[in-house]
């Protein structure tokens, strides 16, 4: 099974809280990948930033990253897993962040675990492997 990682883990190595490479490297046999919504997340933050040093840090961060691990598209098989956990989630009266269902709905259509350091929506999912960074 591979890994996705959430943008909960990735802020957090970015801000220096989570040692990533160590975190990568107890999960050395698993194919590690982001969802493409993780990329647009990390991408949104470095433009928040304007300018100085902490949005060079940020951006090389980011671009080291984006350039270092897969990025999962949201294609048809994401979009199928996507409709069934929002009707699912909609049905017990459950909500969850829309960039959360789709980092989960894209975890399920590979069928890779999320690691993340957010228990709060993953959990709600159902089919969805989690890894707490």
């Amino acid at each position: 099974m591979g890994l996705l990682i959430d943008s909960s883990t990735l802020i957090a190595a970015e801000r220096g809280e989570l040692d990533l490479e160590a975190a990568l490297a107890d999960d050395l046999d698993d194919e590690v990948a982001i969802a493409a919504i993780t990329a647009s997340e990390l991408l949104h933050g470095v433009h928040r930033l304007k300018g100085g040093v902490k949005q060079a840090k940020a951006e090389r961060f980011v671009e080291r990253l984006l350039d270092r691990v897969a990025v999962i598209p949201f294609d048809l098989e994401v979009a199928r897993v996507h409709a069934r956990l929002g009707a699912e989630l909609a049905a017990k009266g459950a909500a969850v962040g829309a960039h959360d269902l789709i980092i989960a709905s894209t975890a399920v259509a590979i069928d890779f675990a999320v690691a993340t350091r957010d228990l709060r929506s993953f959990p709600r999912m159902t089919g969805l492997t989690l890894r707490r960074w």
